[in-house]
């Protein structure tokens, strides 16, 4: 122990003459413990809430029976079960939109407590433990969690109204409700739901009894787990945000490898005299390592703080992603379980390991007498490239081998880790190579200089560039996605939404009323009604839509791929269309049947295929007339109107007045692809800032890189100042070479960036979302990012230049005479 001691001892010593060094190891440590660990905080924080939300009624016995067509069925099937002997629970879900400062769409509950089984609790409070008198008298309680309330901005006691002014009972606070959902006595919320003598399903505390054929025609058993459609539909995003944090954890580390290495280079003579005086290499090698493990737990412990912080920050935007995706809630302020902290550490720990185990065992491989000599160092780069290149290669045939026989998410993801690790991986040879090719075409002295001393930088500053190459790439890749979907979803948007007015009627009989009416007036073109219900094909929710023929869907329902005569076929109902995610799901292409749900036993044709960008849920369109006809309990959902301009603000106040229809339930077109393009960019802010912070990462990778270089490239540079170059001009010689480096990288990165934009559109997108979109390629933004990228190299170099523009000869001098 007094050996090891004495070694850490010396060891530690480097760091209080070095440190910037010393910073710099810090520092890649802590940036990548941040940016990963506060992606994690996002989707923990959101699977935390998930699950809250599923188990607003959690219990040992979960099984449930829902409609068999539909969305909901009548009460008197309860009834029936009960007077059967059943033990069976009902529950009433649907959407409600309450007024506020801005307005709120929750999930409402409606329970029946007193029919609630023993081992049952609701948002964490037991059946037992339900105040009945308070829950279920009169005014009654509604149940909301402190997120929703915050909302609201009620206090527990106010009441809170529907946006068509219904008045909800008094709020209860419940600190164990997920956000977004309201819970409320079964009767109450039939009420506010407008769904009299209807429920949503009914849990069932013993499924191993057969239902009675009557009642089986109505309802269908669902088995517990049979319920993740949510966790399902979300986890493509999820998995999709770790991708991008792993990447920016990944260029945080490089940092760390880059200051661990150099910091190893400089320290060869002290790791010659520890082995000189005894020392072995197992206590050295233990020295290093406990090393390691301080900077890990000081970087750690900062990183995991930022990363809270950093999180917080992304939060608004990463819930605002979610909701406008898969209409899913999020908490809006975090709330994560202790372990996150400690993963958090145990990350940074990880990180220290990668960052510094190569410089290590580089260092235990040399020989002992050559490990002061740094032509013997330079020179173990040589295998060491060759290993990075073969490497490469291997990566580059499991990136292929991904392509050409993947089917599925995490395979999607390893070809593009492949593909970028591959590409990092090859840059030191490739850099080497051009270098050498410039060299050959070099005549003048200290053009030669010029080109062999950037050589003889590459290894200092490959994982810097590396850093910046990876960087650069994925705001190539992700930029030229996002501002794909962008211009292919405002012209699907053009398209789909190009009606002149909407309206979304309280109920059926009001919509038919409002048509019927609608019919009579001046000025009205066409009145297009959208019928809907909920189908399950092959476990996958589907929403269908029947829709009216009409030559107005004809020109503005866009088709991907459609049979001969696909609209005529439509409208005869013995078709149907499907939209791009759930023909995938099925694996169904132009001409193949599907069967229909129970208890339909036909099967129809699929004659259309059409993108339906945003939609978490499959969809399929169908003939009004027959679903109509098929399906009874189909709703009228809403009305979509063309009107002549003169009239269109005349008719929208006069619907408004005569049916009582507050603004949200009448909306022109212009304000709702105002609401669908502010979707779409929240969507995307979480991501853009995560890749602005990766950019920022790698810049100051190089920054460190030149930093800490500066101090050992003196000696270099000392000579040619001996022989008369000027102080300007050796600064502009070391700019130069900086940029010389940076510009291989930059021009290297935008074919990888595209590539790495073709892989998110055409496998990464279909698989996590389902629809695949059209490459588009922006010159304009690829000069932006290319100049961005230069811009950081010079930002990176120009304190280490400013340092060098401050020594004087003498200092110089002088290290180049200890250098020998």
């Amino acid at each position: 122990m007094g050996v090891l001691s004495r070694t850490l001892q010396a060891l530690l010593s480097h760091w209080c003459r070095h440190r910037l060094q010393c910073f710099s190891v810090f520092t890649g440590l802590w940036l990548a413990t941040a940016l990963w660990t506060g992606v994690q905080a996002l989707n923990s924080q959101a699977r935390s809430d998930y699950a809250r939300a599923s188990a607003v009624l959690a219990g040992p016995a979960q099984a449930q029976l829902v409609a068999q067509v539909g969305e909901r069925f009548d009460q008197s099937v309860y009834l029936q079960l009960r007077r059967l002997g059943w033990q069976v629970t009902p529950v009433l879900e649907g959407r409600l939109r309450l007024a506020a400062a801005q307005p709120l769409t929750v999930r409402l509950i409606g329970i029946e407590p007193l029919s609630l089984p023993a081992s049952t609790s609701v948002a964490g409070v037991a059946s037992e433990a339900f105040d009945l008198g308070a829950f279920i008298g009169n005014p009654g309680q509604t149940w909301v969690g402190p997120d929703t309330l915050r909302q609201l901005g009620l206090q527990a006691g106010q009441q809170a109204h529907g946006s068509d002014g219904q008045a909800l009972p008094p709020l209860a606070l419940q600190a164990e409700l997920a956000p977004g959902v309201v819970v409320v006595d079964i009767g109450q919320a039939q009420r506010l739901l407008q769904a009299p003598g209807q429920l949503s399903r009914l849990l069932l505390g013993d499924a191993s009894k057969p239902l009675p054929a009557a009642i089986a025609q109505q309802v269908r058993l669902q088995a517990a787990s049979d319920d993740g459609d949510l966790q399902r539909l979300t986890e493509s995003f999820h998995l999709n945000l770790t991708a991008l944090g792993l990447l920016a954890f990944v260029v945080g580390l490089f940092i760390a490898h880059a200051a661990i290495g150099l910091a190893l280079e400089q320290r060869r003579g002290l790791i010659r005299t520890l082995r000189a005086c005894g020392v072995s290499l197992h206590v050295l090698l233990a020295g290093l390592a406990l090393e390691l493990g301080v900077f890990a737990i000081v970087g750690g412990l900062a990183g995991v703080a930022s990363g809270y912080l950093l999180a917080s920050l992304l939060l608004p935007d990463f819930a605002a992603s979610v909701r406008g995706l898969y209409g899913a809630q999020v908490a809006g302020q975090l709330s994560l379980a202790p372990q996150w902290w400690l993963a958090g550490v145990g990350v940074s720990l990880l990180g220290a390991a990668l960052a510094g185990v190569s410089s290590v065992l580089r260092a235990a491989r040399l020989p002992l007498l050559a490990l002061a000599q740094a032509q013997a160092w330079r020179l173990a780069q040589g295998p060491w490239l060759r290993r990075q290149a073969i490497a490469a290669g291997v990566l580059t045939l499991v990136a292929l081998g991904c392509w050409r026989w993947g089917s599925s998410l995490p395979s999607a993801f390893a070809l593009l880790a492949a593909l970028l690790l591959a590409a990092a991986l090859l840059l030191p040879a490739l850099l080497d190579a051009a270098l050498a090719g410039l060299a050959r075409r070099c005549r003048r002295p200290l053009a030669q200089w010029f080109i062999a001393d950037s050589r003889q930088q590459l290894p200092a500053l490959s994982l810097a560039l590396m850093a910046l190459l990876l960087a650069l790439a994925a705001s190539v890749g992700v930029g030229s996605m996002t501002e794909g979907f962008r211009r292919t979803f405002t012209g699907w948007l053009d398209q789909r939404l190009s009606a002149d007015l909407y309206l979304t009627p309280r109920d059926t009989a009001q919509a038919l009323q409002i048509s019927d009416w609608l019919a009579r007036q001046p000025g009205v073109v066409a009145v297009l009604p959208s019928w809907r219900t909920e189908w399950r094909l092959q476990q996958w929710p589907a929403q269908v839509q029947g829709i009216d023929d009409h030559p107005y869907y004809h020109v503005h329902w866009p088709l991907l791929q459609q049979s001969p005569d696909a609209w005529a076929q439509l409208a005869s109902g013995g078709a149907l269309m499907l939209s791009e995610q759930l023909a995938r799901r099925l694996r169904l292409t132009l001409g193949d049947s599907l069967p229909l749900p129970a208890p339909s036993t036909q099967q129809m044709k699929v004659v259309g295929i059409y993108a339906d960008y945003g939609n978490p849920k499959g969809h399929v369109l169908v003939n009004a007339d027959w679903l109509r006809a098929h399906w009874p309990q189909a709703t009228l959902g809403n009305l979509g109107l063309n009107v002549a301009p003169e009239r269109l603000a005349a008719l929208k106040q006069a619907v408004q007045q005569r049916f009582d229809l507050e603004d949200s339930r009448v909306v022109e077109q212009a304000t709702l692809k105002g609401w669908s393009n502010e979707v779409f960019s929240r969507t995307f802010a979480a991501t853009a800032a995560l890749n602005s912070l990766t950019l920022g990462v790698a810049g100051v990778a190089l920054f460190i890189s030149l930093l800490t270089l500066g101090q050992s490239r003196l000696g270099q540079l000392a000579p040619l100042w001996a022989l008369g170059v000027a102080r300007r001009r050796l600064i502009w010689l070391s700019l130069g070479q900086t940029l010389l480096l940076s510009t291989f990288t930059v021009l290297l990165a935008i074919p990888l960036g595209l590539l790495l934009a073709w892989c998110l559109v055409a496998v990464v997108n279909v698989q996590a979302f389902g629809w695949r979109l059209p490459l588009y390629v922006f010159p304009d933004q690829l000069l932006r990012l290319a100049v961005l990228g230069l811009l950081t190299s010079v930002l990176a170099s120009a304190w280490p230049l400013w340092q060098l523009a401050r020594r004087q000869p003498s200092d110089l001098l002088r290290q180049f005479a200890d250098e020998t």
